[in-house]
């Protein structure tokens, strides 16, 4: 039984586990960057882009290089699985994919920032272009960041140990809560 996760899996099966749950993470992941890095690999070929002051084309470049950053960094855990196959590596393969992985969504939220900024002011042409980038920002860093680590903070991301008592079987293939524990 592995004592973090209360799972009875060896290594390698927790190391496959997690590689599979990455992928279904990694899938939704790419696919917007891969849809967002599509519509603004367009952008350059409108009519309209001409049009653009220095900044918003700078704005523009900036948003493209993080784009394509991002994509590479999401995109970079299948080429590490694929590299590694078959060198009884999954533990390690499954902690550097992970790693992109976070990296990636750094670079995402940079990216989307970027790409928000640049649409904002070209369509509102005023500051209330940086106070609604500013709010977005906000509002990713509290979805993605600051409410799992949170969740964190509080021990599990499930109910409390205490909500548990009575119920004699765990759910989703987590261990009972530790009775003895005040952890909340």
């Amino acid at each position: 039984m592995t004592p973090s996760t209360g799972r009875q899996e060896t290594q390698e099966e927790r190391a496959d586990r997690q590689w599979s749950e990455l992928l279904q993470e990694l899938r939704v992941a790419q696919t917007g960057v891969q849809i967002l890095f599509g519509f603004l690999l367009a952008v350059v070929f409108q009519s309209r882009f001409e049009d653009l002051g220095d900044i918003d084309r700078n704005i523009y470049v900036v948003t493209v290089m993080l784009g394509s950053a991002t994509a590479a960094a999401l995109i970079g855990p299948v080429s590490y699985h694929r590299l590694l196959t078959g060198r009884r590596m999954k533990p390690e393969t499954v902690m550097w994919a992970s790693r992109m992985t976070v990296l990636g969504l750094v670079l995402l939220f940079c990216t989307m920032c970027s790409a928000l900024l640049l649409i904002l002011r070209v369509a509102l042409h005023n500051q209330l272009a940086l106070w609604l980038v500013g709010a977005m920002a906000l509002w990713f860093l509290a979805c993605w960041f600051v409410f799992p680590v949170w969740a964190l903070t509080r021990g599990r991301s499930g109910r409390r140990a205490e909500e548990h008592e009575g119920e004699g079987e765990a759910r989703d293939g987590d261990a009972p809560p530790d009775r003895g524990s005040n952890a909340a």
